[in-house]
């Protein structure tokens, strides 16, 4: 984590970046796995989740295109 964003984010904001790094590591691996067994895979935007105070996430779906 860099330095300046170190220092703008509390314990549950960092919190939920590592666990959010975590699971996208354990996606990508998991997109991997399926690429492996022969299927294509895209992950296409299926909402966008707003918090009420300005932030907001992209929800995401896997489309799967048997290979």
């Amino acid at each position: 984590m860099s330095n300046e964003r170190a220092s703008s984010v509390n314990a549950d904001q960092e919190t939920a970046i590592r666990q959010l790094a975590n699971d996208l590591h354990r996606l990508n691996h998991a997109v991997m796995k399926a690429v492996d067994a022969g299927v294509s895979v895209e992950l296409v935007r299926s909402a966008r989740h707003h918090g009420g105070e300005g932030n907001w996430g992209d929800l995401m779906v896997p489309v799967i295109v048997k290979g």
